[in-house]
């Protein structure tokens, strides 16, 4: 049975993800630094870090916290001692700051009743298979439960028709504490992983479309030197995988590694941790696509003791990609007119509503013609943290020049000209109806509350901002102008962080060449 076989048979039982048998635990937290000697460091490797907390044991002995994964909007966890975990994050600007919430409960055999026994409780790895249900495995007893709701029974998987019974052969004469940690799985990709990299020894399966293979994860270097061995796993949807090693060596305290391995191609060390950044015994690895950026989440396994500390920490993957904008498709059935912005970024073409927006396109296209755009500058990006990516405007113009800017002209609002704030859009910027002249904004994403809202009180919002045109071309130049960097201390008001620290200048304003007519039939 292959992997997506597997889902398929989970979704025809039709399981869910819901657990209420749990209790809600109260735990203390305190940020942590990536690295106590440089508080300020937050890139290691391809990483970047994005918060830490170290979590008290409390009055409810939280702790042995082993596999991770992250389901719609939280992460979940199991333990060394048999429980399930739900962890509710509280995160600032994509910073991780705090916990909002943690519910624990008991994971159950296949007759319901709670795990008992040292060699029965130890589990290591958890994931939640994508149309339903849960996979756990277990060390000691080398086994792994499927679980349809995780305050529900655990069905052993003893069959030996589904790719998961090629990663249980890995462990069947493991060592007690070498088992299957590392298992993470995606629509299209599923890898398991024993506690092992010895050299020239297959300790991994990894399964696609082509079906379970095993093969050998070799310990990136600076942690095979330490007899560095996987403990966890996360895949991505498109089935990229990423694998979390750890090493410990007395006197010189643990490692760990991450290590990239793409549905095809060779594995890649994204980086490398070691002292003196803050480190602990990291056994949990989860993975969040969000705001078209990937997250990685890292817990550590404190095995109850006073000497090691339970670690959530939050990792950013760099990206080199930019985000960028589609181009809508642009409405021919009304008078247009092309203009192109000349900027020291590249082109940007703007369609200008001439006949659905008559005053306010014809208005910008006099400052086109005037040539009152020359050299002034794109000055703001709103960056909006929600999908899709990248989210916001960019604004730009003659910000009140008194030599540039000409008298305000009336309103039009979109319930007039049928046009919306939608991805492309371009709008005048304005204080109140009646004052837009030479600032206007351009839509990375739908933003159509800045439509006409005529049921509102406010009369701003009433007649909302005019739309008077769209970017055909150009919205990869749009995107890179809202990518860059602002200065924190800049701005008033809502505009206060969203003041580029280096304005993007607009070189020329013109108006498009128009179109070659094809020639007339002889």
């Amino acid at each position: 049975m292959t992997w997506k076989t597997f889902l398929a048979a989970a979704l025809a039982v039709g399981l869910s993800i819901s657990a209420h048998a749990q209790d809600e635990i109260f735990v203390e937290t305190h940020p942590v630094a990536m690295s106590v000697e440089e508080p300020a460091a937050d890139e290691v490797g391809e990483l970047i870090y994005r918060g830490g907390l170290e979590i008290a044991p409390g009055e409810e002995d939280l702790g042995g916290v082993s596999g991770l994964t992250w389901v719609q909007d939280r992460l979940f966890a199991v333990s060394d001692d048999g429980h399930w975990l739900s962890i509710e994050l509280d995160e600032i600007n994509g910073q991780l700051v705090d916990l909002l919430s943690v519910n624990r409960g008991r994971l159950l055999d296949e007759r319901g009743r709670r795990l008992k026994g040292n060699d029965n409780v130890d589990a290591e790895a958890i994931e939640h298979v994508a149309l339903g249900g849960w996979i756990v495995t277990f060390e000691r007893n080398h086994r792994a439960l499927f679980y349809g709701r995780l305050d529900g029974p655990g069905e052993p998987m003893n069959s030996p028709d589904h790719d998961l019974s090629a990663a249980l052969a890995l462990v069947n004469n493991a060592d007690p504490n070498a088992g299957l940690e590392t298992l993470a799985a995606s629509i299209e990709a599923m890898i398991a992983c024993g506690e092992w990299a010895r050299s020239g020894e297959v300790n991994c399966v990894h399964s696609s479309l082509g079906g379970a293979g095993g093969f050998e994860l070799p310990a990136p270097p600076e942690i095979a030197e330490h007899q560095g061995a996987p403990t966890d796993a996360a895949c991505q949807s498109d089935g990229t995988c990423y694998i979390l090693f750890r090493s410990y060596r007395e006197g010189e305290g643990n490692r760990t590694a991450i290590v990239k391995l793409p549905l095809e191609g060779q594995p890649e060390t994204l980086a490398v941790l070691i002292p003196p950044l803050t480190l602990d015994n990291f056994e949990g690895l989860a993975v969040r696509e969000q705001f078209g950026k990937t997250f990685l989440y890292l817990v550590s396994d404190n095995n109850f003791s006073k000497g090691q500390r339970t670690l959530l920490m939050k990792f950013e993957i760099k990206d080199d990609e930019p985000l960028i904008a589609a181009t809508p498709e642009p409405e021919v059935n009304y008078e247009t007119q092309d203009v192109v912005l000349e900027t020291t970024k590249g082109e940007i073409t703007i369609r200008l509503e001439i006949e659905r927006a008559p005053i306010t396109a014809v208005n910008f296209l006099r400052y086109v013609d005037e040539g009152r755009f020359d050299g002034t500058v794109f000055y703001r990006a709103m960056k909006l943290q929600r999908e899709p990516m990248p989210n916001g405007l960019i604004q730009g113009g003659t910000q009140f020049d008194p030599k540039r800017i000409l008298p305000g002209i009336p309103h039009e609002p979109t319930t007039v000209t049928g046009l919306s704030h939608t991805n492309g859009a371009v709008s005048m910027a304005m204080l109140e109806p009646g004052t837009a002249n030479g600032d206007f904004s351009i839509m990375l994403a739908d933003q159509i509350g800045l439509d006409a809202q005529p049921d509102s009180d406010d009369p701003i919002w009433q007649n909302g901002y005019a739309v008077f045109g769209y970017v055909i071309d150009g919205m990869d130049i749009v995107s890179a102008i809202h990518a860059g960097e602002a200065d924190p201390n800049k701005g008033v008001g809502p505009m206060m962080g969203q003041i580029l620290a280096e304005p993007v200048e607009i070189t020329k304003a013109r108006r498009a060449e128009a179109p070659e007519k094809p020639a007339a039939a002889e």
